[in-house]
């Protein structure tokens, strides 16, 4: 069956443009690539035929095999696994289908290393194949299929996917036709250089054969040997494995090019048996914060690969780590659907969990106030470039998650956690902040928002600027959603300071705002006036009017209630259409503003008050406009906001 010649996706188009034009110079990684998807290949069908053995059919010795053609110029890398029809060919090698795309473009047209570093993350190794070759040829048949099927491309036209004439093989061959400068991979001690340092620890065997050119007497033809050790990395003693084979199994596992920030290999003996070996990634995964990801830890028992989707081996919020865990205590034939609920996985998981978070701890633990990493410590031994800080800009966001999640944890999250916030230093952890704390001072005071920088000019911070106290500055979305759930660290209660009322009376104000000298505020029935007439001006736009403990140069200010919802997470909400409609708010006035006080003179008078009630009207719209909400009448505050500048501007 002939099959037209199909153009590629335009997002995969850009990316073999890419590919080939940009990351020239490292060609030698489309081979890692390669027999990587050979080796998941083979893990994939050796877990099938638990179930179902007739699909190892005629060959249950599973293995990959790379071909070098002199006489043709052609490599071919060949596994006998899982193999793909017709519609697996057109999905994984005709389309990026996965999210994130667009933003893996543009960060990947920078080229250099960073571009090479996001060619793993993002799932498109097998591109990399056209670095080398100027047409690649595909030949599969899908285990207990009978149909084999080819597809081809010049990775420039498109691709073609037609039906092979005779049956194939099981699994996949992967032909690349070698460019005129990429002859040098049909050298096979090239070939086996690459295999022993990228693909050493692969636990298939991987066959080497060579069939020189006609009439070249040097080279002899080969018959297949092996080329690599083809032994579990994981199960071999620590004081054997090279930091070179570590990275290297780690770009393995997750099919990343960066090098890992840490690394955890242990083995646990007792109740249960188990070997893991985990890592934790230096660059933030493309997808790291697309609901569907799942963690990169793959399961295997006795050394038989299970599954890589079991979502109760490791929580959500630890969807960043890669790597392998080997159990002892379960059956070969147990189930994907017994293990989401399987006793030893649930206490495989608690101790792997603490072991992660424990490890985390000590490269916080280990980092300077500075950033700089101590000598010594455990980042040095696994080759960290990053500082914890950094680490956590880019991480830090979905370990929170882990503060909803995981009640258990919940102490050694927050320890790790790191905050943005008012002091110079810029960055905190709450054992910081809490050796901070001023005199009187018995709450772990926040203030969160779209952006931290635009909250250090937030008027509900000027009491609390006043008085010395250090803010958190909170500008992740997930932070509405574990604040809630946590309430306290150590004997610090989180008070937020746009909800409810805040009284910073007790704690005394710094030495410049004990000596400045201002107005006497307004009080008694002069402000009970002023607050009547508001009210009565504002009406229903507003829960209630009331003098502000925490302004000390805006004149008005919006706060929520003290058991509803932070006004933050209400937009949140009302964004993602999970409420109808924003509560209404409290306006709090500075009863020291000299503008409060000229509307209270207006209030005493005896005119119709209808400037008065313009006025409030801009004022509280001034406070929707700070705390970012939308105004009910743009049209109207423009109106109102240019009238009175023409009255201040009027020669008197």
């Amino acid at each position: 069956m002939q099959d037209t010649l199909r153009p590629f996706e335009a997002d995969v188009g850009r990316v073999l443009d890419i590919v080939v034009n940009s990351l020239y110079r490292e060609r030698e990684i489309f081979l890692r690539e390669l027999v990587s998807n050979a080796s998941d290949a083979c893990d994939r069908l050796r877990y099938e035929s638990l179930e179902e053995p007739e699909l190892l059919g005629e060959e249950p010795e599973l293995r990959i095999h790379i071909l070098v053609d002199r006489g043709k110029g052609l490599l071919t890398v060949r596994d006998n696994g899982i193999g793909m029809n017709r519609e697996d060919l057109v999905a994984n090698l005709g389309t990026i289908a996965r999210s994130g795309t667009a933003r893996f473009l543009e960060a990947l047209e920078k080229g250099g290393k960073e571009g090479l570093d996001l060619i793993g993350q993002f799932g498109v190794g097998f591109y990399a194949a056209f670095m080398v070759a100027d047409r690649v040829v595909v030949l599969s048949r899908k285990a207990g299929e009978e149909r084999g099927w080819i597809w081809a491309s010049d990775g420039r036209t498109g691709y073609s996917v037609t039906e092979a004439e005779e049956r194939p093989p099981r699994g996949t061959a992967v032909t690349l036709h070698l460019k005129e400068d990429a002859k040098e991979f049909l050298d096979p001690e090239r070939i086996e250089t690459i295999v022993r340092r990228y693909s050493d620890h692969i636990t298939f065997p991987i066959l080497l054969e060579v069939r020189p050119k006609p009439g070249d007497t040097k080279t002899k033809k080969q018959e297949p040997r092996q080329i690599n050790s083809a032994s579990a990395l994981w199960t071999r003693p620590r004081n054997e494995i090279t930091e070179e084979q570590y990275r290297e199994f780690y770009h393995h596992v997750a099919h990343a090019f960066d090098d890992p920030y840490l690394r955890i290999h242990f083995t646990a003996e007792g109740v249960l048996s188990y070997t893991a070996l985990l890592f934790v990634p230096a660059l933030r995964p493309f997808d790291l914060l697309d609901p569907r990801r799942r963690h990169g830890v793959k399961l295997y028992v006795k050394r038989v690969f299970i599954t890589d989707a079991l979502d109760s081996l490791l929580p959500r919020y630890l969807r960043f780590v890669t790597g392998v865990v080997d159990s002892e205590d379960l059956q070969l034939n147990v189930s994907r659907e017994t293990l989401q609920n399987n006793a030893v996985v649930a206490r495989m998981r608690k101790a792997l969990v603490r072991r992660i978070l424990d490890a985390l701890a000590e490269e916080a633990k280990a980092e300077k106030p500075d950033g700089e990493q101590a000598d010594g410590d455990a980042g040095a031994e696994n080759g960290k470039r990053r500082s914890w800080l950094d680490w956590w800009r880019d991480f830090g966001p979905v370990l929170k998650e882990g503060l909803i999640e995981d009640a258990e944890n919940r102490e050694r999250i927050l320890a790790l956690a790191r905050f943005k916030t008012t002091a110079e230093t810029g960055w905190t952890d709450l054992e910081g902040y809490l050796a901070r704390r001023r005199p009187g001072q018995t709450a772990i005071y926040y203030i969160s928002g779209e952006n931290a920088e635009a909250l250090r000019n937030h008027p509900q911070l000027e009491e609390a600027r006043a008085r010395g106290v250090e803010v958190l500055l909170l500008d992740d979305p997930v932070d509405e959603f574990w604040l809630p759930e946590v309430r306290a660290f150590r004997d610090a209660e989180f008070r937020s300071l746009t909800r409810g009322e805040v009284d910073l009376s007790a704690i005394p104000p710094v030495e410049e705002a004990a000596g400045e000298e201002g107005e006497a505020a307004l009080a008694g029935a002069e402000l009970d006036r002023l607050i009547a007439r508001m009210k009565a001006a504002l009406g229903d736009a507003v829960r209630d009017v009331r003098p502000s403990k925490r302004l000390r140069e805006s004149p008005v200010c919006l706060v929520a209630e003290g058991q509803g919802l932070d006004m933050r997470l209400e937009r949140f909400l009302l964004q993602h259409a999970q409420i109808g409609e924003l509560s209404r708010r409290i306006l709090e006035i500075n009863p020291r503003h000299p503008l409060l006080r000229r509307m209270a003179e207006m209030a005493a008078g005896d005119g119709d008050g209808e400037e008065f009630d313009e006025l409030a009207r801009l004022l509280l719209d001034q406070a929707r406009i700070v705390e970012g909400e939308p105004l009910p009448d743009p049209s109207a505050f423009s109106r109102r906001l240019s009238r009175f500048l023409a009255k201040g501007l009027a020669p008197a």
